[in-house]
């Protein structure tokens, strides 16, 4: 077993998570090193790439941290396109979430924050919807991002041309840590060689994997599977939020189509028929014409879950190790916010009250 010492901070998996944490850290001169197994596999590739806290009815407190990444995400966004030469495909194209009733519509979470459309007022936003969509809400201040396209590539380049070093293919098969915290990670890498990388800092952002190396974290897979299909340009110009699926068209007239929810499916591997045929009954309830566009894709991923559905962000129990894991549904949208926290407390900046408040709320032992 080979033994390498190292003044890197080591990001344990390079998912969007894990990317957005490691462009942060190297922006403010951090050596930073990534360690991933297989990043096609992580939750920012099921993912759809909305920003929708108040389309998704969020509340309370994650509400809040919602509406700060969705602040956040501009700058955020200009910043990883100029160091990585890419676009990122961020659009603020609003979203329209449909209802069957008035008083559905009225007692959405969320519905103060939109604009309130009748049936008349919701086939404009979305010409075509189904007739059993009465009434709906336009949030014009969510958006989308092409995450897996774009975003995901473009954070790669950006940190490749900031010195992040990765190590692709790699299992994390334990944390070394002793009293005094936090030592490194036992590694496989591709070509099955076992060796240790020390280094006093860490960031766990493994996702769906993560209680795999730190056990007290209460975290679970949530398989999704998602398809593509091919639209004509500006058939779509809303991303349509519907109860259990959502259509989140591109600017060239691709449509996401997502996402199944499975909570019992472990970690299991691959597109099931049931899975696939409640994403076409999704299109057909929502948009029936798009029922016929052409299929161009499928494929599926594992969200990382927690009992409560919220992230866990900041310190671990482990001195040396800290936390970005968790987000479910949210990743996307809470990248920006996610890493800028993140970055604050490993370089030791001043947090302001906000801050200090919502990593006390999203900490790990809030589950002991």
């Amino acid at each position: 077993m080979g033994v390498h010492s190292t003044d890197q901070l080591l990001i344990i998996g390079g998912g969007l998570m894990g990317l957005s944490v490691a462009h942060s850290l190297a922006k403010k001169g951090k050596k930073v090193i990534i360690f991933s197994r297989r990043r096609n596999e992580a939750a920012g590739f099921v993912a759809a790439g909305m920003l929708a806290p108040h389309a998704e009815g969020l509340t309370g407190q994650m509400l809040k941290l919602g509406k700060l990444s969705l602040q956040l995400q501009s700058n955020w966004v200009a910043t990883i396109e100029k160091d990585s030469g890419l676009d990122c495909g961020l659009r603020n194209c609003g979203i329209v979430v449909p209802f069957r009733n008035f008083a559905e519509r009225d007692k959405y979470p969320t519905a103060q924050y939109g604009e309130l459309l009748d049936r008349n007022a919701l086939l404009k936003e979305a010409p075509g919807l189904h007739p059993q969509w009465k009434s709906g809400i336009i949030f014009h201040q969510d958006g989308q991002i092409d995450n897996r396209r774009l975003l995901m590539r473009a954070l790669e380049k950006a940190c490749f041309e900031l010195g992040v070093q990765f190590q692709e293919g790699v299992k994390v098969l334990k944390l070394i840590n002793s009293s005094k915290g936090f030592e490194g990670v036992q590694i496989q890498n591709a070509e099955g060689k076992i060796k240790s990388i020390h280094s006093k800092e860490g960031v766990l952002c493994s996702g769906a994997w993560a209680k795999e190396l730190l056990t007290d974290l209460p975290i679970f897979p949530v398989k999704g599977q998602m398809l593509s299909i091919q639209g004509p340009r500006n058939a779509l110009k809303r991303v349509i939020f519907g109860p259990g699926t959502y259509l989140v068209p591109r600017q060239d007239g691709l449509i996401i189509v997502g996402a199944t929810s499975e909570k019992n499916a472990g970690f299991d591997e691959g597109l099931t028929p049931i899975g696939q045929t409640q994403l076409q009954e999704g299109i057909s309830s929502l948009l029936p014409k798009a029922s016929n566009w052409p299929h161009m894709e499928r494929w599926w991923g594992f969200r990382p879950c927690t009992p409560d559905q919220k992230p866990i962000l900041g310190v671990s129990s482990i001195k040396g190790l800290w936390l970005a894991t968790g987000h479910y549904r949210n990743g996307v949208l809470l990248s920006a916010i996610t890493s800028y926290l993140l970055q604050k407390i490993i370089c030791n900046e001043n947090l302001n009250t906000e801050e200090k408040e919502i990593l006390k709320t999203f900490k790990w032992d809030r589950f002991q």
